[in-house]
């Protein structure tokens, strides 16, 4: 029966797995200048030009930061999971209409005088990110313009969601590989600026109507281009000089910089609307490695439930058997795990903090479910930016009456009364670490002109959820949990603590703690590369399905690995098991942020104190969310084990 569900599980979860579109998401149809159709089409498309970045620094900046050519005002719509992720997106002035071909056109005109100080300090700044890699992020009919190149090694072309500004020479004149097909560098040392782009079109008719259109790829190819002198006159032929460009002293008197782009469309019959983001997603797809994820965990979740399985039904049955003999003439010396019965229930030190603890980690484990729930059926798609972040944000919020509930059922359990201190350290304690990390963050954010600093409009938005929505309904959710009799225990809790013997290495505190965290991560780490890929590397995560089963495997892994080792301890006669129970399945958080650092010194090319303060700010408040869901998931096994072996049990 376990097998069947089993394979029923990862049938539906690999049928999901590359859901992706927004249900009732609508395609927008084109068509050209002066043609009929009905309903009404569009003819101009519009391009939209994101904030940019680069895998060499943490601080994106936005479009006008930049010396090109200006951007429009009329900037779309953004939610709150938009501004929160540092996305600014902003109207372009590169003019496309519909089936309009455009050979070579100039889109405006730069100047650098080496006399101006403003210029100059301009010119540095686009130079200074030529050198960091940092790439552009156009939108146009709600995807992104796509740069392909070749890659050795792979059969087809790797699509990228953004280019770069601009490419460089090493000191011996060596181009970098994305950047050697469009520029002829030979100068040691030499900067060029990407000034040209080619756009191709790529459309189909999805009716019997040849003048309406739908777009399903936009790519472009971008080139450096050194324009002739006069002010007016432009050349793009492919092998026209590279623009190069220079600042500091060695900079000429004056440089001119001309921008230019060109565009041409192509029908394409065979690519449908609803599948246009294929051609994206199959250059970030390792369905391969994500098989090898999931066969790796689910070989460790059935080692683990093949021991908790022996337990259960050899080791406890045996002890059972043991344990519920009567005899008068034998009476049975006690052992074991009951030998602790009367202490196994005693309430822990610092059970206030516990409680907020698992109040806090039940709020976050049920806000990731529904949220890998919903991607997985595509409603937090890629193709809806910032829906991911908006979700969680919202339902983090509207579950603070979980937290609230969950946090005061538990502190009544220990025995607590001071119920307000109890709902005012749910409300602010790990909200509040998270948010002043936050804080600290956004300053350095805010100092660099980054445009991922969060807007103190938006602060303050997230203030007043924060107290004005979480808070109440936490104190309403506490108001409820309070109010219900506490929690009865199967056995009776000694008034004299029992003294607990000397516990041999393997089952000692650390040493347990420790151990208890390294499976879990086993089941998780291939995954978290990809997670962490798209989070620092700037690419599309959209498996979602892979996601949700390793995710419930991880839940199950906990709660396995906290049982077995709870038995372990409480058959050596320790009955400190609250805290351990926790910090056991908890302690995967402690690998997890391990992994960043190892992932921030081999896998990124990052420099600079602002950069690691950044990544490792990051990093810890991800890893204390993980803490709080892994450590809450562990110990409600624990205690659902516990009391059931202590409520089957014969005691005197």
């Amino acid at each position: 029966m376990e097998k069947s569900l089993l394979t029923l599980l990862v049938a539906v979860c690999i049928s999901i797995s590359h859901a992706f579109y927004l249900p009732g998401l609508a395609p927008v149809s084109y068509c050209k200048k002066g043609a009929v159709s009905n309903p009404p089409c569009q003819t101009d498309i519009k391009v939209f030009v994101n904030r940019l970045d680069s895998t060499e620094s943490i601080l994106p900046y936005d479009y006008e930061k930049f010396d090109f050519c200006e951007a429009k005002s009329d900037r779309p719509s953004e939610n709150l999971g938009q501004v929160l992720f540092g996305e600014r997106i902003a109207g372009s002035v590169y003019n496309l209409s519909m089936l309009e071909p455009i050979a070579c056109k100039l889109l405006c005109r730069k100047e650098y005088a080496k006399k101006d100080a403003g210029q100059m300090k301009k010119l540095a700044f686009l130079v200074s990110k030529i050198l960091k890699n940092y790439e552009h992020h156009w939108i146009a009919d709600n995807m992104p313009v796509t740069w392909c190149y070749e890659v050795k090694g792979q059969k087809k072309p790797y699509c990228a969601t953004g280019f770069p500004i601009g490419c460089f020479a090493n000191d011996k004149g060596e181009p970098q590989d994305a950047c050697v097909a469009y520029t002829n560098m030979a100068e040691r040392g030499a900067v060029y600026v990407f000034n040209h782009v080619d756009l191709t079109i790529t459309y189909h008719n999805p009716t019997t109507n040849d003048n309406v259109h739908r777009l399903v790829a936009v790519k472009l190819q971008p080139r450096s281009i050194h324009h002739p002198d006069d002010a007016a006159s432009v050349a793009c032929k492919a092998d026209t000089k590279p623009m190069r460009i220079v600042s500091g002293k060695t900079a000429p008197d004056k440089q001119v910089i001309k921008y230019t782009y060109s565009v041409k469309f192509e029908r394409n019959p065979d690519v449908r609307w609803a599948s246009r983001w294929d051609y994206i997603l199959a250059s970030f797809h390792h369905s391969s490695i994500q098989w090898f994820s999931i066969v790796n965990s689910i070989v460790i979740i059935l080692f683990l439930s093949g021991m908790v399985a022996m337990i259960l039904v050899r080791t406890i049955h045996r002890d059972l058997v043991r344990y519920n003999q009567e005899s008068a003439e034998d009476p049975q010396e006690e052992f074991g795990w009951k030998l602790v019965h009367g202490d196994v229930f005693r309430p822990p030190r610092f059970g206030m903090l516990l409680s907020v603890l698992l109040g806090n980690g039940i709020q976050v484990t049920i806000m990731s479910l529904l949220a890998l729930v919903f991607a997985s059926f595509g409603f937090l798609s890629p193709s809806n930016r910032g829906a991911l972040m908006t979700f969680v944000l919202v339902f983090y919020v509207l579950l603070g009456s979980a937290a609230g509930f969950v946090s005061a059922r538990v502190y009544k359990m220990f025995g607590g009364e001071k119920w307000k201190s109890n709902v005012l350290m749910t409300s602010f304690l790990v909200p509040g670490f998270i948010f002043a990390i936050f804080l600290s963050l956004n300053l350095i954010l805010w100092y660099k002109q980054s445009s991922a600093a969060v807007p103190f409009g938006t602060l303050l938005v997230v203030l007043l959820l924060w107290f004005g929505v979480t808070t109440p309904l936490t104190l309403v959710g506490a108001f409820i949990g309070f109010r219900k009799p506490a929690l009865e225990h199967p056995v009776r809790t000694n008034q004299i603590p029992r003294q607990i013997p000397d516990q041999v290495l393997y089952v000692r505190p650390f040493f347990g703690v420790l151990m208890g965290g390294i499976l879990p991560f086993g089941c998780i780490f291939i995954q978290l590369f990809f997670i962490l890929n798209s989070i620092w590397s700037h690419q599309t995560y959209y498996m979602f399905g892979f996601l949700l089963l390793v995710f419930i495997i991880l839940v199950i892994t906990c709660a396995e690995t906290t049982i077995l080792l709870c038995y372990f301890h409480l058959c050596s006669e320790d009955y400190h098991w609250w805290w351990r129970s926790f910090l056991t399945s908890g302690c995967t958080a402690i690998y997890f942020f391990m992994y960043s650092l190892y992932y921030y010194h081999y896998k990124m090319e990052m420099s600079g104190l602002a950069n690691s303060m950044l990544f490792f700010g990051y990093s810890l408040i991800m890893a204390t969310l993980f803490f709080t869901f892994t450590g809450s998931v562990g110990f409600f096994a624990c205690l659902f084990f516990v009391r059931k072996i202590y409520s089957i049990v014969k005691l005197d």
